[in-house]
């Protein structure tokens, strides 16, 4: 193990075991994932230019596109799964929940990505470390989303349309890849009587916020453009782990 892991992972771990969530500046984050094999950042982030128009938002709108993949993650490895729906019950998603949903797969050269290996190895390593060895399943469902939402002058893109909420996994991680003129986007933390207890902004590439989903909900306020005449967008990865 590479000298300084151990200091980045406790500084890590060690808010997400106390108050049930962690914000990693990039700074942070990226020497981290060197370690566990991050190379070739700009081509995994070019991947959000392809991705599928989001066809299931309940409330009408068209400012969300996103892939999706489902992976089994243990201490033998990451085995991709067979490419299925992402499925919430209404209890975790009101607006869009109860219904199987199918997008578009990532594509295979980014699902096998260095990149997304690192950020899988990583947060199996971080899940490993905060689950109690007596509930450990063998293997983890790990699904990732790959989310640009896109924001007009007249129409705010919605980070989280469903608004605060818990996704009805056991963890989630989420990576900022890119903005491009949005201002706004800011995360809120809420312990379970939905009281807050944070906030901070994923702003730079590799900026990263992982959550213990048990513990607190999350959501994020809307982005709008800072310049109208030109494209803006927010591009998040997120993962999430669940007892398979």
């Amino acid at each position: 193990m590479a000298d300084g892991m151990p200091t980045l992972l406790a500084r890590l771990e060690s808010p997400l075991r106390t108050d049930g969530y962690a914000f990693v500046p990039a700074g942070e984050m990226r020497p981290l994932l060197e370690q566990y094999g991050l190379r070739d950042w700009a081509n995994f982030a070019a991947s959000w230019n392809r991705l599928g128009l989001d066809r299931y938002m309940a409330d009408g709108g068209r400012y969300r596109r996103r892939r999706h993949a489902t992976f089994a993650i243990s201490d033998s490895g990451i085995q991709r799964k067979k490419h299925q729906p992402h499925y919430q019950s209404r209890d975790y998603n009101e607006l869009n929940g109860g219904i199987e949903r199918w997008f578009r797969a990532v594509e295979p050269d980014v699902g096998a990505h260095p990149a997304l290996v690192a950020i899988l190895r990583l947060m199996h390593r971080i899940v490993a470390d905060l689950t109690d060895p007596a509930s450990m399943p063998d293997t983890w469902h790990t699904e990732i989303h790959q989310f640009r939402i896109e924001a007009l002058d007249d129409s705010p893109g919605q980070p989280t349309p469903e608004g605060l909420h818990r996704d009805g996994v056991d963890w989630v991680m989420v990576v900022m890849i890119r903005r491009e003129n949005v201002m706004s986007g800011e995360t809120a933390i809420h312990d379970l009587q939905r009281t807050m207890v944070g906030s901070f902004m994923l702003d730079q590439p590799l900026d990263t916020a992982v959550v213990n989903d048990n513990r607190v909900y999350h959501g994020v306020t809307a982005v709008r453009p800072l310049d109208p005449t030109r494209p803006a967008y927010r591009d998040v990865l997120v993962v999430t782990f669940r007892h398979q």
